[in-house]
């Protein structure tokens, strides 16, 4: 296999930010794929419906047809199109703005954060599509480029041949038949285009749940009663109050002063009103410069932009112009967010509600989790920066990470509606954790993965979350595609990997070789490592997994090590980026050849050279073989001094 085919079988080698070069080191010149085009002539055909008769009669209607439909580019929305695409799944996506990402856009500047909690709970990064696109983005962006992160995402959904991108194009009406969705509209203004899209399931991931609201789903808008739950920290009467919403700031250096002067509309902020805030590092904004909890976060969104870009003027006027910062004089801002960062606003309902109980391990555990959170019950006064006199944060940690169940990502009564994101079904309080990008990612790939699977069987959501074996072979799919799912482990029947005996050339005390098949793919620092660990030799390491009879392999998987107690995002914030390594991580294998053997005395076969990994998953395909053994040759690192491997999996 040569390496631009390895790095074409979707194994988190991103085409367009990986080198790819021929077998005798030539460099590649290719274009976009032609299906990638294809797939623009498609949603612009020049055949295009004109109707004078309707409320549009200078917009092109263009019909479209797909398995699923993904409404929403966030975090969640990429990774549930990508997820559903490389499973199969006809995907359209449609987004918003003129760029994918949501709050971890260049729009607004939020780094993505999640059940590691920021070192708060070390191993606990999250695996899978959002590990992939951290990677990637580490490695091709070390100057920390928030457009190049926009880039990264985009080219995530155009390079996959299943996915159909359109960019500034909201959903903005359905039409329903016997209860459930028979198409929806979607608009493109800057290409005057009306698109009716027909499909199989459709996945809600707005944030605001504007699908759900044009569907007539069930929802929740604001805060639960404590009693209705029983949740300690729910407000004892419902409100329709929410979390407000922030505008971030950068700004840098100079080598000279640089003066500052206030907008006429900026207010005045004064000592007293940060009290509980701190303004000691000027270089990323403030998460807690926060308004429009007591309004509607989306009929007041423009009020609440004003109000922020207000408060952020007049937070940076206190610190070059108050005199309580005489360091800041050479400072200046480089960038302000024209687009409020949106923490909260309509939740949909499905089967399940999550609650604070599930969250803190007191609830009976789900049998049909897909994903895991864990960052604390974050809840903010509604008040925001008009409280000065409250914290702007109270944090709950959880106990432990939590599974989100498959019933907390379908609706309740539309059939055919799934949703991911900030607007799954849960309780204000349990969304105060859920809310954050890393678990609304892992979100989005358990439901565009659960998604794929209904397409395939037949079923709809309520269906597929009823019968116990195909939740059982949905959580082998995410766990194969490096999902976590808390207590969960490999038990997949199609592994021949299970069926081997592994030796290797060396093994640490705590790294033994038969690490690679007890089922776990993290390590737990203090805990166990659940990886084999070899020093490197001069000739490098080896790993081999032989059987009694020659096994049929056409797939190895294999999951290497990335760092999963450091921090890695991408982040504006310097105290932060210190813990982070934008480069490939030092633990991952850098280099190796995969090869077989047909009889335990033949020769050893390359079936696999690959040089410059950083990616944590790889996966290969190939012609089918009949190997009698499979060895793994570690050649070399990106830096460790050992080798690491977290699984090996073999499929026929």
């Amino acid at each position: 296999m040569k390496r631009r085919d390895f790095l074409a079988t979707g194994l988190g080698m991103t085409a367009g930010y990986s080198l790819i070069v021929r077998a005798d080191g030539a460099p590649i010149a290719a274009g976009p794929p032609a299906d990638v085009r294809d797939a623009f002539r498609r949603i612009a055909p020049k055949d295009v419906l004109f109707d004078p008769a309707s409320h549009e009669p200078h917009m092109a209607l263009v019909d479209l047809d797909c398995d699923v439909l993904v409404a929403g580019g966030g975090l969640a929305g990429v990774c549930a199109a990508v997820a559903a695409a490389r499973h199969g799944c006809k995907v359209l996506i449609c987004q918003d703005r003129s760029r994918l990402g949501g709050n971890s856009s260049s729009e607004v500047k939020m780094h993505v954060v999640g059940a590691n909690t920021h070192k708060g709970r070390p191993g606990w990064r999250e695996g899978g599509l959002i590990e992939e696109f951290r990677l990637d983005d580490a490695v091709n962006n070390p100057q920390r480029c928030w457009e190049l992160w926009d880039l990264l995402l985009y080219d995530k959904c155009v390079s996959e041949p299943n996915i159909t991108l359109l960019l500034d194009a909201p959903l903005f009406s359905v039409a329903m038949r016997d209860g459930q969705i028979d198409s929806a509209l979607v608009r493109s203004d800057k290409t005057e285009h009306l698109y009716r899209i027909k499909a199989k399931l459709y996945l809600d991931c707005t944030g605001d749940s504007r699908l759900g609201l044009e569907a007539g789903a069930e929802m929740r808008y604001g805060r639960e009663a404590r009693a209705e739950f029983k949740e300690s920290l729910a407000p004892e009467v419902p409100d329709k109050e929410t979390l407000g919403s922030s505008i971030l700031f950068t700004s840098r250096k100079h080598d000279k002063p640089m003066p500052f002067t206030p907008p006429k509309w900026a207010r005045k902020v004064t000592k007293e009103m940060l009290t509980k805030r701190s303004t000691s590092s000027w270089e990323y904004g403030y998460w807690w410069i926060e308004w429009g909890g007591e309004i509607s976060t989306i009929r007041d969104n423009e009020r609440i932009r004003f109000e922020l870009l207000s408060i952020v003027m007049g937070v940076w006027d206190f610190i070059k112009n108050s005199g309580e910062h005489p360091n800041s004089a050479n400072w200046a801002m480089d960038w302000v967010g024209m687009m409020p960062g949106k923490r909260e606003s309509r939740r949909l309902v499905g089967d399940h509600m999550l609650n604070q109980y599930d969250l803190m391990g007191l609830a009976d555990p789900f049998d049909d989790g897909v994903a895991i959170g864990g960052w604390p019950m974050d809840d903010h006064p509604p008040g925001g920066f008009d409280r000065p006199d409250l914290p702007p944060a109270v944090q709950i940690k959880t106990g432990e990470v939590y599974n989100v169940p498959l019933r907390s990502l379908y609706s309740k009564n539309v059939p055919n509606l799934m949703m991911a994101g900030r607007n799954i079904s849960a309780t204000h309080v349990a969304f105060t954790s859920t809310r954050v990008m890393a678990t609304c990612a892992v979100i989005g790939q358990a439901t565009g993965t659960a998604a794929a699977l209904c397409v395939k069987r037949g079923l709809s959501p309520r269906q597929l979350a009823e019968d116990r074996s195909r939740v059982l072979e949905l959580q082998q799919t995410l766990l194969r595609d490096d999902q976590t799912i808390r207590g969960l482990k490999n038990e997949d029947p199609a592994d021949l990997a299970r069926l081997a005996k592994v030796t290797a050339s060396a093994e640490t005390k705590d790294g033994p070789a038969a690490n690679v098949l007890n089922g776990w793919s993290r390590a737990i620092p203090g805990k166990y490592t659940n990886q084999w660990i070899a020093p490197m030799s001069a000739d490098g390491a080896w790993l081999e997994l032989a059987w009694d009879v020659p096994q049929t392999i056409r797939t190895v998987q294999i999951t290497f090590d990335t760092g999963f107690h450091r921090e890695l995002t991408l982040t504006s914030s310097d105290s932060i980026t210190k813990g982070i390594i934008r480069a490939p991580q030092p633990e991952t294998v850098r280099d190796y050849v995969l090869e077989y053997r047909a009889a335990a005395d033949g020769p050893w076969v390359d079936l696999q050279r690959v040089e410059g990994n950083h990616q944590r998953l790889n996966r290969a395909t190939f012609d089918p073989v009949k190997a009698q053994a499979l060895r793994l040759k570690v050649l070399a690192t990106n830096g460790d001094d050992k080798a690491r491997i977290f699984e090996v999996r073999c499929m026929a």
